[in-house]
């Protein structure tokens, strides 16, 4: 059993290897979603306490600001 193990082990080791040394594609941020100052559209939701929520219920005097967060929890 030992036998057998020692040759996956290298294998994983030498394609694990050569995986990490790829780096990943560029991507031009400036050309994915929304451009700054443009108009959101309608969209309504419910949240965790099964209140509606809609954009007209989230705008204020000045108009509302988005931010998207991308959490490593979730």
């Amino acid at each position: 059993m030992f036998r057998s193990f020692v040759p996956a082990a290298a294998l994983v080791l030498v394609l694990g290897g050569g995986l990490a040394a790829r780096q990943p594609a560029a991507v031009d941020t400036s050309t994915i979603g929304p451009r700054v100052g443009s108009v959101a559209p309608a969209w309504s939701g419910i949240d965790q306490f099964g209140k509606s929520h809609t954009l007209q219920s989230a705008l204020g005097p000045k108009g509302a600001m988005l931010v998207f967060f991308r959490s490593a929890d979730w």
